[in-house]
């Protein structure tokens, strides 16, 4: 690899890292190249280099905004992990409703949503346990720092493809109906789901309101620091006795103070009894009110 080339790399990986906080790694390099040939396409661009010269120029926002889209990781299905999906609907979400009867509220947040799956199969989980959550308000709120992916979960339609990975036959065609640009969600499902574009460490969008986040396979491309303070924004936007849930490679062990996981559950955090939580910028504070 020339030295023009090292230096091109090294700006789109500062843009990636400036932006989302994550890591550029060495064994993500390899893709760079497949997951910006259709920006450099579309641009008319040919090297890696040129997009680069391109991204110094003043006014290139939105071709940053692409690029960083581009290289974003959107890998997601429809109940991901189903054991975890299983946990929570046989243990926590009873407990939640225990905890919540006063109130009859639950809100939940999708971190790293990708194109939706994540919040789908919450709502699908809801919507068939009807009689349990019968005049619950159920509020479940879908956020990722890609304003493509954010567009495409808003509109809940999938490919073939994509409704086949996790979804059984009986799923498909209780809550998606096949048109020609593929199977949408029905209404009631869009209606359980919002969606919003959100750099997750930005100050959480309502702090202290969420009695369940989940957080998948997003802390694993963030370096300690930024993982410490990711680990932060998710114990702020936690309400009492709520739970955090991360991908099967994830914990919060040795990285923060704030959550320790839930006994006797795999993945399953919550927020450590008596712990400080940490300090909440202007920002935050003013959100909160």
């Amino acid at each position: 690899m020339t030295d023009h080339s090292q230096n091109a790399l090294g700006i789109v990986a500062g843009l990636l890292e400036a932006r989302t906080g994550q890591k550029l790694t060495a064994d993500r390099l390899w893709r760079v190249g497949s997951a910006l040939s259709g920006v450099l396409r579309d641009t008319g661009l040919e090297t890696l280099e040129a997009l680069a010269a391109q991204l110094a120029r003043p006014g290139q926002s939105a071709l940053a905004q692409r690029v960083v889209e581009a290289l974003l990781n959107n890998e997601t299905y429809f109940f991901r992990d189903r054991a975890m999906f299983d946990q929570l609907a046989a243990h926590v979400l009873p407990e939640l409703a225990r905890q919540r009867a006063g109130t009859r509220k639950l809100a939940i947040w999708s971190v790293g949503c990708s194109t939706g799956q994540e919040a789908y199969s919450l709502a699908m989980l809801f919507a068939e346990q009807r009689t349990r959550w019968r005049d619950w308000s159920i509020d479940i709120l879908g956020t990722d720092v890609a304003h493509s992916v954010i567009d495409a979960a808003r509109q809940g339609v999938f490919s073939q493809f994509q409704i086949q990975r996790g979804l059984g036959v009986a799923q498909m065609v209780a809550f998606f109906q096949e048109t020609r640009t593929g199977w949408r969600a029905d209404d009631a499902l869009r209606g359980m789901v919002r969606f919003a574009s959100h750099n997750m460490l930005d100050p959480p969008p309502e702090p202290g309101r969420f009695d369940l986040i989940l957080c998948r396979n997003v802390l694993l491309y963030f370096d300690r620091p930024t993982r410490r303070r990711a680990f932060d924004r998710l114990a702020l936007a936690l309400a009492p006795e709520g739970r955090l849930m991360l991908g099967a490679g994830e914990t919060t062990i040795g990285q923060t103070e704030a959550l320790a996981p839930e006994r006797g559950l795999t993945g399953f955090h919550r927020l450590v009894a008596g712990a400080p939580l940490p300090a909440r910028t202007a920002d935050e504070g003013a959100a909160s009110r």
